[in-house]
């Protein structure tokens, strides 16, 4: 899991190379769900969360920079 300290940090295209990077496994953890093979459950829900902390901080900097 993702601290909030860790992608404050981080530039706007180093998050969104990690949103797609944990889009591709939220794709794949759904793919082994749906064949039976998926050992770590819990790491669904912390990409979940992870993907809507990079979400809202991107939102937070596009409105920032709006008012800039």
């Amino acid at each position: 899991m993702t601290k909030i300290a860790e992608l404050r940090s981080k530039t706007s295209d180093q998050l969104h190379e990690q949103l797609l990077s944990l889009k591709k496994e939220q794709f794949n953890l759904r793919f082994q769900k749906a064949t039976g093979q998926l050992e770590k459950t819990h790491r669904v829900n912390e990409i979940r969360k992870d993907v809507a902390r990079i979400q809202s901080l991107l939102t937070a900097q596009k409105a920032a920079a709006k008012t800039a």
